[in-house]
């Protein structure tokens, strides 16, 4: 008997279908979903990040939606740290924990045990550091470094004290260097996970994603936007995201209605290449193809899930 799933993460390019069979699959399996896109973190960006209605949510519970106010910053450690947390008292409930997103990197930070370098911090030893600095003097501290950890000491200008402090300090809380640090990452898995994936015919997916930012003209993503940048926020992360940043340009009247629009389809279609792209050589995904009804592609989900548990 193989072990038994722990998380499973459907995934995918924008507008493949995932919302659908997430909720299939949680109704069938007693889980619940985690947000998986990065831009969903963020409250009032609704229309623009297709983020799933209360109404469609059939009774699952969803977590971690709505976190961030559009005027924060919000990283992949972050990510990491809160997702992990919310699949373990998922866990805890007896349920099925389910990430449903497009951000591939921000996912494979949770499944896999990636450590960022601005994990391996202790404010005790820079500050240490630091005062060495005042005492010792900056040609003490680089010798240091050019001995500890010379590749790091070949990019670093000695009298860049800041980066020299840095690379010293990962040094002492890992003990490893930095290049060392970043590459003993991410190879192996946290949990015992599967990962679907939704496949489309380029053209068919393409054809899709002009279809949904449509909708979303239609359903108010100007509105939405106008409200973002009368409140002056206009140049923080959140509006960076596709379907925003195009349309800030409007409101600043750099770009007509119709630029804007168009500019929201490029991208995203250009976005959804590059999901692909990521999802196809960084992650051990089970395709699925999602040119099919709905009661097709849970079939075939579940099918590969019993294989994997038989």
């Amino acid at each position: 008997m193989n072990k038994s799933i722990e998380v499973i993460a459907v995934v995918g390019p924008t507008a493949s279908g995932k919302t659908a069979l997430s909720i299939a699959l949680a109704t069938a399996l007693d889980g619940e979903i985690i947000n998986g896109d990065a831009m969903q973190v963020y409250k009032d960006l609704n229309i623009g990040t297709a983020k799933i209605h209360p109404t469609e949510m059939q009774g699952v519970p969803h977590h971690f939606f709505d976190v961030k106010e559009p005027t924060e910053s919000f990283s992949v450690a972050e990510y990491q740290e809160a997702v992990r947390g919310w699949i373990g008292e998922i866990q805890s409930r007896g349920k099925l924990p389910i990430i449903v997103g497009g951000s591939g990197m921000y996912i494979q930070a949770v499944l896999n045990d990636y450590r960022f370098t601005e994990q391996a911090a202790d404010p005790a030893v820079r500050m240490r550091l630091e005062a060495e600095l005042e005492t010792v003097g900056s040609d003490e501290l680089y010798a240091r470094l050019l001995r500890l950890d010379p590749k790091s000491a070949e990019s670093i200008h000695p009298n860049n004290h800041r980066r020299v402090i840095r690379a010293l300090e990962i040094v002492e809380v890992t003990g490893k260097t930095k290049q060392q640090h970043e590459q003993q990452q991410g190879n192996e898995p946290m949990y015992h996970y599967l990962l679907v994936g939704l496949d489309l015919p380029r053209e068919i997916l393409y054809e899709r994603i002009d279809q949904r930012v449509d909708m979303m003209v239609e359903a108010g993503l100007f509105t939405e936007v106008q409200s973002l940048w009368n409140k002056g926020i206009r140049d923080s992360q959140a509006v960076q995201a596709i379907g925003y940043k195009e349309l800030i340009s409007y409101f600043n009247g750099q770009l007509t209605k119709e630029k804007a629009i168009e500019a929201v389809k490029k991208n995203t279609r250009n976005y959804a290449k590059r999901q692909l792209t990521y999802f196809r050589n960084k992650l051990p995904v089970q395709w699925v193809n999602a040119n099919q009804s709905s009661d097709e592609i849970f079939r075939k989900t579940f099918q590969i899930i019993k294989d994997i548990q038989s």
